[in-house]
């Protein structure tokens, strides 16, 4: 049997979301407005990565794949404090009083997200040090601290440290003309106590070693001097090693690690500016110089050196988070790829292909008979890859457009847009160089296509293109062709074997006139027409669910059956919320599969006892978004790129799409929600407190994880 594993539970019996001030009293709410009906969006985030990391605490899971969910719960929370926190501080630093439908402002916010990830980081350490590489070790990879290396393990990092280490680092004296250096957002330093004076006469009591990006933390060493098949060592520890070659003549008392984690949130008013590209350009080295949100240090690192960085970083000591190991965790992960373990990971696996889709066929002769759905990673990407290099190649292909979100580096798909481009098929890409964190390699990619003869577009002013569309126009005899693909992820085929997402490949007409419509709301000008199939925002979207939920609770109020399946990455916007608890209170059964964020609470009596919550932790990131509705018996069916969020609402560009035939709309609703309630293993059930309770198989009965049943149906044998 698979344990259960409850969520962190603090002391004297409180939940940290008691703590936090949510306890909702029933008898207290007047209304659906009340702030005790809604979990805040940053308290529920947390949660969800407090779930991240008990994927890392499963035994069952292979030990490199359990170390790189703790990397993952590392990375997210830099991000977290990225965007997150920064946008917290602003508002505290500018007086804005501005509270969600929960109540919490953000000075009190930012209270409990320090209690919070405090226990989170403290966590993560422990987990690391009395866990995995323990368990790393007994599997022979060992990460040698100082005090374990051998006389040979010293010698070959002193060379090491000569000839790759030392030549490239540049100690920075303190002193009136060597001020404290700029630091670089989430980069590694070392703050350095020296006692002495140099040649100059001067006397600094610090001295600031910045670590380059060029040099890999994680260094491993010779098979032959190693009692284990991998030895590796951090560059910290050949640093620590070393340090006094640096510093001739003088004393270094103590060397300690940092990091400091900026605001890294853009902010263009692009009302004013004339061109986002270069607006955007000029904006990006901002990133690394942002204000100082977090300062991660040695657990060990005296108190005058802690205060000394607080300062220069303009941080109080809330801001401090003191670790037991490395400042960055993330970086670990490169063990992952280093070590050829076949049995500490995953097993492979080949994606799959749907019966419609035969290799080496014509995609568009098969599309004319036929839609082709695709759930990845279970399914293969290639089709899509491939249905865009044959519109490259095909000399009745006479135009192509795509939106562009995040391709990845290296993108096939973004390669064949540029073959056709030169080819002299007309190409329009709408590139969304707002895409966080990915706004230079989508400048650089607007930049190719611009040179190769593409028509490239931003989007719209003040609306994200998040809408994940490919169009193809082929003439076939006397007649133009629209072939489209719709998904809810993007196009890059990297996070394709990664993320669950649904595409939809079809030559619908109405589908295609949908799309074609779209694209030229996105270049041109002109009020939207109504679409046929499709569903979009800003426009239509939010109230076509409203209604669709409404419908619903009618139908529950006559004695119909009603019932109501969505899943998302992110449940947030309060109308939305509030429509699903009169849907519940009107007796609607509703399943959410909501990943990350959920501001609704469910299992409340009288309020939301008919939802239920679910999440779902695998070796996939769950990111498809499916919203069902039963429809008094002719179900309506969408898969969309957008999650129900006020941003995805009203501020970004996005697309819902109908799927054909009665087999797809039930295999979609099968395997995004259906099997997720099967699930007794990975799966997560959301408390009326806002805490998480993972699911564990019945006695008698065997574990059931949805996403190894997925891989058993939909792609091929393991490798």
């Amino acid at each position: 049997m698979v344990e259960s594993i409850p969520p962190l539970r603090e002391e004297e019996g409180e939940t940290w979301l008691q703590e936090a001030g949510f306890a909702p009293d029933l008898s207290l709410m007047q209304s659906l407005d009340d702030a005790g009906l809604y979990i805040n969006r940053e308290i529920s985030l947390l949660e969800f990565h407090q779930r991240v990391i008990e994927q890392a605490k499963d035994p069952e899971t292979p030990v490199l794949e359990r170390l790189r969910f703790l990397c993952i719960s590392s990375s997210i929370l830099d991000e977290f404090f990225e965007i997150r926190v920064g946008a917290l501080r602003e508002q505290v630093a500018y007086g804005l009083a501005k509270s969600g439908p929960d109540g919490l402002g953000a000075k009190e916010a930012l209270e409990h997200i320090r209690h919070r990830v405090q226990r989170l980081v403290a966590e993560q350490y422990r987990l690391l040090n009395e866990e995995l590489l323990p368990a790393l070790e007994a599997e022979g990879v060992v990460l040698y601290a100082r005090d374990r290396l051998s006389p040979d393990q010293r010698e070959w990092i002193r060379a090491y440290w000569k000839s790759q280490v030392m030549p490239v680092l540049t100690p920075l004296g303190l002193d009136p003309a060597h001020p404290f250096p700029r630091i670089l957002n989430k980069s590694l330093n070392y703050l350095v106590s020296v006692d002495g004076k140099d040649a100059f006469g001067r006397k600094s009591q610090f001295a600031v070693i910045q670590a380059p990006r060029i040099l890999p933390r994680l260094i491993p060493l010779p098979r032959e001097l190693c009692d284990v098949p991998y030895g590796f060592v951090l560059l910290a520890a050949v640093l620590h090693e070393h340090v006094d070659d640096l510093f001739p003549g003088m004393k270094v008392r103590s060397c300690d690690q940092f990091r400091v984690t900026r605001n890294s949130d853009l902010w263009i008013d692009e009302e004013e500016v004339s061109d986002l590209l270069l607006a955007l350009k000029g904006e990006l080295p901002r990133r690394h110089f942002g204000n100082a949100v977090r300062l991660e240090i040695s657990d060990n690192c005296p108190e005058d050196k802690t205060t000394f960085l607080l300062n220069q970083f303009e941080l109080r000591s809330d801001d401090l988070y003191r670790v037991a190991g490395p400042v960055n965790l993330n970086r670990l992960g490169a063990l992952y790829d280093l070590v050829d373990v076949p049995r500490l990971k995953f097993r492979p696996f080949i994606p799959g292909l749907p019966k419609q889709v035969v290799e080496g066929a014509d995609l568009f002769a098969t599309l004319r008979t036929r839609d082709i759905l695709l759930h990845h990673p279970y399914q293969s990407f290639s089709p899509v890859v491939d249905f865009v290099r044959e519109a490259a190649e095909d000399p009745a292909v006479l135009a192509i457009k795509a939106t562009v979100y995040r391709t990845g580096p290296r993108s096939p798909l973004a390669d064949a847009l540029l073959e056709a481009a030169r080819a002299g098929k007309e190409v329009t890409a709408v590139i969304e160089l707002r895409a966080r964190f990915d706004e230079a390699a989508n400048i650089e990619l607007a930049s190719r296509l611009q040179e190769a003869g593409a028509k490239v577009v931003y989007g719209i002013v003040g609306y994200k293109a998040h809408a994940k569309m490919l169009l193809v126009v082929r003439r076939e005899g006397e007649e133009l062709r629209r072939y489209a693909h719709l998904g809810t992820g993007n196009y890059n085929v990297r996070t394709a074997r990664a993320y669950t997402d649904f595409g939809y490949l079809t030559a619908d007409p109405e589908i295609g006139d949908d799309v074609n419509r779209l694209f030229q709301q996105l270049t041109g000008l002109g009020r939207g027409s109504k679409l046929n199939r499709l569903v979009q925002t800003p426009f239509d979207l939010h109230g076509r669910l409203l209604e669709l939920i409404e419908q619903e609770s009618e139908a529950a109020r006559a004695g119909r059956e009603a019932r109501i399946d969505a899943k998302m990455n992110a449940l947030i916007e309060r109308d939305i919320i509030q429509a699903l608890y009169r849907a519940s209170m009107a007796g609607v059964k509703i399943r959410l599969v909501v990943r990350g964020i959920c501001c609704l609470v469910p299992g409340l009596p009288g309020v939301s006892d008919n939802i239920r919550v679910r999440s779902l932790v695998g070796r996939f990131l769950e990111h498809h978004r499916v919203f069902h509705f039963h429809h008094d018996g002719d179900p309506v069916l969408l898969c969309s790129s957008a999650d129900w969020m006020p941003r995805n609402f009203f501020r970004r560009v996005e697309v819902a799409f109908p799927l054909r035939g009665k087999k797809n709309r039930q295999r979609v609703l099968r395997e995004a929600i259906d099997v997720v309630f099967e699930d007794n293993t990975q799966a997560w059930d959301m408390q009326p407190d806002g805490s998480y309770v993972r699911a564990c198989p019945a006695p008698g009965d065997p574990p059931v994880r949805a996403q190894d049943r997925l891989l058993e149906e939909l792609s091929q044998h393991p490798m």
